[in-house]
């Protein structure tokens, strides 16, 4: 019986992964920059330019999206550690895609390595 640690190892062995260091030049050649973690957590923070499709709707939301339909389009993916971004890599790359990276350690590396996050300005009702 696998384990889901399993099933990211085997991801991330399909998939193009990318470290911190090189991310402002991977992101710069990026056609999406997509945040596949929770709403709630991509409030928290996420990388500039980022749009958030959580990885249990990436499959139905992708096809549909405007610009996104060509299977060469250059496609980054993101989540907190890079677990759920690998998977939703290999996931992609069965689908065709085949210009998907990943970044390796997830935000938290991004924001380890100094990089700043967005976080959306709630409206006040003072």
């Amino acid at each position: 019986m696998k384990t889901a640690h399993d099933l990211v190892m085997a991801a991330k062995a399909r998939i193009n992964e990318f470290s911190v260091t090189d991310a402002h030049s991977v992101l710069v050649n990026a056609d999406v920059l997509i945040d596949v973690r929770e709403p709630a957590e991509f409030q928290q923070g996420h990388i500039s330019g980022a749009i958030n499709i959580p990885r249990g709707l990436l499959e139905f939301k992708i096809g549909s999206m405007q610009g996104l339909d060509s299977r060469d389009t250059q496609i980054v993916l993101y989540c907190k550690t890079s677990g759920r971004s690998a998977l939703a890599g290999a996931s992609l790359a069965e689908m065709g895609y085949i210009n998907v990276s990943a970044l390796s350690g997830g935000i938290d590396a991004w924001i380890e390595a100094g990089n700043t996050v967005v976080k959306p300005e709630l409206p006040s009702f003072d």
